[in-house]
C-alpha cells in the first residue's frame, strides 16, 4: 500500500472553524516524516491543503495553507498529496479550473496525487467544499483541467481524483451524479477516488466490532457508491483517517484503532482495490485543549510521540509499497 500523512498543525472542526495551536516546526516535521517513511526512497505521501476562493489572484504563486511551504517535505521519495479546495461563494468554476492548471504548473513535479475539492458531499460546513455553489461542476471540470495540463507538461506520475465521506441511502447518488454530468471523459480522466472516514470518532463503535464495521463500510462504499456510478474499477484511497486522544480517549486506544483499521485495509486491499492510506494527523493542533478536534495527532503539539506513532511506523514497514 501507499502510505501518507497530513503533517500540519491546523484541523477543521464541525462548526466551520479551525482548531490550531503552536506553529509547525519544519525541522521536527521532517524528522518525524523520515521516521514514519522508514527508509529514503520509499513511496510516501505528504498531504497538504490549498484553497481557491473569490479573492484568489490568477497568475501568482499559490502557497499551501497547511502545512506552510509543503513542497519542502516532498524529498527523499516523498511526494505531495495536494488537496485543492473549492470555496467560491460566487460559483466561479472557470477561475477554479485556471487555479488548478496553475497548481499543476507550480507543484506538478513533486505531486503524486491531486485531489479536486475536499468532502464535496458535505453541504452544512463552510470549511468543506460542498457548502459552496456549483461544486459538482467544479469537480467534473476541474478533473479535466488537471489531467489535460498534466499531460501537456508530461507529468505522467500525477494522479487526479476526488473524495467524499461515507455515503449511505440516497446520498450514494452523489457519485452517480458526477459521472452523469461528466460522462465517459470524466471517468477516463480519473485515476482514483478518495474516502475520508473516522470510525469510532463521531459515533462510538465497540472495540470488538471495529474490524467488522470497517470492512463493512469499505465494501459498502465500493458496491453501493462507486460501482453503480461506473467507478468500480478505480483504486480507492483512504484520504483521511484518524482517532483523537483526550479526556476518556486513551492514547493506547488510538494505537489499537490505527492498527485495526490499517490491518483491515491491508487484508482487503486486493479484493476491494484499496490503493493506500493517509493518516490524519501527524501532530495535535493544540495538546492543551480537551476538544475532539485538537488532538488527532500521532504526536503532541511539541512532536512528542504517542504510542500510535510507533504503531504507525511498524505498519508502514509491514505493508508499504
Amino acid at each position: 500500500m501507499l502510505f501518507g500523512i497530513y503533517p500540519g498543525g491546523v484541523t477543521g472542526d464541525d462548526t466551520g472553524g479551525l482548531a490550531s495551536g503552536p506553529p509547525d516546526d519544519p525541522a521536527l516535521v521532517s524528522s518525524a516524516l523520515d521516521r514514519l517513511q522508514g527508509r529514503p526512497g520509499r513511496p510516501f505521501l505528504v498531504r497538504a491543503y490549498i484553497g481557491f476562493d473569490d479573492t484568489t489572484r490568477p497568475g501568482e504563486p499559490h502557497a499551501t495553507a497547511t502545512p506552510a511551504t509543503a513542497a519542502q517535505y516532498a524529498v527523499r521519495g516523498r511526494h505531495l498529496d495536494l488537496v485543492a479546495q473549492y470555496r467560491s461563494t460566487a460559483g466561479n468554476v472557470d477561475g477554479y479550473c485556471a487555479f488548478l492548471r496553475e497548481l499543476v504548473e507550480q507543484y506538478g513535479a513533486v505531486t503524486r496525487t491531486l485531489q479536486v475539492a475536499e468532502e464535496p458531499n458535505i453541504t452544512s460546513n463552510p470549511t468543506l467544499d460542498g457548502y459552496y455553489p456549483a461544486v459538482r461542476e467544479a469537480i467534473v471540470r476541474g478533473v479535466r483541467a488537471v489531467k489535460a495540463r498534466a499531460r501537456e507538461l508530461g507529468h505522467t506520475h500525477l494522479h487526479v481524483g476526488f473524495n467524499t465521506t461515507p455515503l449511505f441511502g440516497p446520498a450514494t447518488a452523489f457519485v452517480t451524479d458526477l459521472t452523469d454530468r461528466g460522462g465517459e471523459d470524466f471517468i477516463a480522466d480519473l485515476d482514483y477516488v478518495g474516502l475520508d472516514f473516522f470510525p469510532d470518532v463521531f459515533q462510538p463503535v465497540a472495540a470488538s466490532d471495529l474490524a467488522h464495521a470497517v470492512e463493512g463500510l469499505l465494501r459498502h462504499h465500493r458496491d453501493a457508491a462507486l460501482t453503480p456510478a461506473g467507478l468500480g474499477h478505480l483504486p480507492l484511497h483512504i484520504t483521511e483517517h484518524g482517532w483523537p486522544t483526550g479526556p476518556d480517549r486513551h492514547p493506547h486506544r488510538q494505537a489499537d484503532v490505527i492498527e485495526t483499521v490499517i490491518g483491515v485495509i491491508a487484508a482487503q486491499a486486493k479484493r476491494l482495490h484499496l490503493s493506500g492510506y493517509t493518516h490524519f494527523a501527524l501532530r495535535d493542533a493544540d495538546s492543551s485543549q480537551p476538544g475532539l478536534f485538537h488532538r488527532f495527532g500521532l504526536t503532541t503539539d511539541d512532536y512528542t510521540p504517542k504510542p500510535a506513532f510507533d504503531t504507525m511506523r511498524t505498519l508502514v514497514e509491514r505493508f508499504s509499497a
